[in-house]
């Protein structure tokens, strides 16, 4: 009730103060798209940051060797012309001759080269290893084209190409180094960067030399002017006081109240994000933890009404998925999966068993909505677990979670919208930062699975990681995400389910 009033004073206020009569035309004549997001970027660098924010930077102002096409997830020529597989260990590229990266100069072998040796490169602390371990090298063949080596068969190698490979100008980034590009990056995108202040804002202005026939076109729009904020709220007042043009992942509850707005509208469409609980098993965070603990665990999984929570927090279709991936991934077998019924009482029983008949205190660390968290803490409090919500933002958030600090937190992942489970369980499985599972058959199925080109195989591997998985109770997949965005009425912008919004493709009415 607390946040629906809240809500309802931040529309009054708008009202009160005229926002609903400012002219949203105003940043039309200025040709400026005025993008607001909360998950401010440290470091503007694709390699450098693993939030979605980051992703959806990247797709505007760099391009990659390939390009998939968001409506029929469709592998298309972007930088590369064509390629080909000699063997399942190896890829050959064209490259594309005449394109301009954002100072100008020509984009050659020489920069996808040291692009994905840097990247491949363990040394060079990429933020997503799993995006580009399975990559053994790359050389220089031509001019123009370029021989990829591969560490083993990599049946989604050209969806990762797509999606988690932008192209670094060679030159440019070797003179000014790692921390100077973040401050200053060119890449080879529709967009480029004129200015950066990390984690405050970022300015982006048409690249003019953009090369022509490219899929993601020529931008209609001039400029586009992101700004950081820290919480929902302040996003929504934003859009409100006719300050923003667009938000997203705004609060579900607040779509029919933007749509009332004369220049307002709000839209929703299913991402292949996935909402989830991680548990720590492997005990990463000291011995004296219930979490370790089976019977524990499965008494948080029967504790939650995830049903409940996608019916009518996150709405709009959220659904909850069985296994702990994305339900359309290769290799998401939802049969495979141990279900887990809402069951307060079963969940009360399983702990008395576990040795903690009135329950004990847990910080539950989040970045998700509060509203969200605080009905997974209702929840979990309603059996006797007292979890402690600490709302942090995201980047602090995976911060700790990386150095092994969280015992439960809740967060989503997105799969760099990469449609292979190869995207999302070795994120949290393999045995890197983010696994608190730790488990040696669960990282030797996932490597099976990532490295076989026989689908029967791949499956059969997926299949015994997620039952292993979900019968230890080791990760809860929660609900899938329903992205709420909210704009201007005169901007023409098209949501996609990949999650990657396209502002190269929008424009103004």
């Amino acid at each position: 009730m607390r946040m629906q009033n809240k809500l309802g004073a931040i529309f009054l206020a708008a009202v009160l103060t005229g926002a609903g009569a400012l002219p949203a035309a105003a940043q039309k004549s200025a040709d400026t798209l005025r993008i607001v997001m909360r998950d401010a970027l440290p470091n503007v660098d694709p390699y450098y940051n693993n939030l979605r924010t980051g992703v959806v930077m990247h797709h505007q102002g760099w391009d990659t060797l390939v390009y998939r096409n968001p409506d029929s997830f469709k592998l298309e020529p972007l930088l590369a012309t064509e390629w080909k597989f000699p063997d399942p260990t190896t890829i050959e590229f064209s490259l594309r001759p005449g394109v301009k990266f954002h100072d100008g100069s020509a984009f050659t072998a020489d920069d996808v080269v040291y692009t994905i040796n840097l990247v491949a490169d363990p040394g060079s602390r990429v933020s997503t290893p799993a995006n580009y371990n399975w990559i053994e090298k790359a050389e220089k063949t031509g001019d123009l084209s370029v021989r990829v080596t591969l560490k083993r068969p990599t049946p989604a190698a050209l969806e990762y190409f797509a999606l988690v490979l932008p192209i670094y100008p060679k030159a440019y980034r070797e003179k000014v180094g790692a921390e100077g590009y973040a401050k200053a990056p060119v890449g080879a995108g529709p967009y480029k960067m004129t200015k950066v202040e990390s984690g405050v804002s970022i300015d982006f202005e048409r690249f003019d030399d953009y090369w022509a026939g490219s899929p993601k076109g020529k931008p209609a729009i001039k400029k586009m002017s992101v700004r950081f904020v820290p919480d929902a709220t302040t996003e929504m007042t934003e859009l409100l006081a006719g300050r923003a043009d667009w938000i997203w992942n705004m609060n579900p509850d607040q779509l029919e109240a933007v749509n009332r707005m004369p220049h307002l509208q709000a839209v929703r469409k299913e991402s292949m994000r996935v909402g989830f609980l991680s548990l720590d098993a492997a005990g990463r965070t000291g011995a004296d933890n219930p979490l370790t603990k089976l019977k524990v665990r499965q008494a948080i999984w029967h504790a939650i009404d995830r049903k409940a929570i996608a019916d009518k927090l996150v709405t709009g279709g959220s659904r909850v998925p069985s296994a702990p991936c994305f339900p359309s991934q290769f290799g998401c077998d939802a049969e495979a999966a141990i279900g887990y019924d809402y069951n307060p009482a079963k969940a009360k029983q399983l702990l008395a068993e576990a040795g903690y008949p009135d329950g004990f205190d847990v910080e539950l660390a989040s970045y998700v909505l509060p509203q969200w968290g605080a009905s997974v803490q209702n929840y979990l409090h309603a059996v006797g677990i007292r979890a402690k919500l600490n709302q942090l933002q995201t980047a602090a958030l995976t911060q700790r979670a990386k150095a092994g600090e969280l015992r439960a937190y809740l967060g989503s992942w997105g799969s760099f919208s990469i449609n292979d489970v190869s995207a999302f369980l070795p994120n949290y499985f393999d045995g890197g930062a983010d696994d608190y599972a730790r488990d040696p058959d669960v990282q030797k199925w996932l490597l099976q699975g990532g490295s076989s080109i026989n689908p029967e195989v791949r499956k059969e591997a997926y299949s015994l990681a997620i039952k292993r998985i979900t019968e230890q109770a080791y990760w809860a997949p929660l609900h899938t995400y329903v992205t709420t965005y909210g704009h201007s009425k005169q901007l023409d912008f098209t949501p996609y389910p990949d999650e990657l919004p396209r502002f190269y493709l929008a424009k103004w009415k």
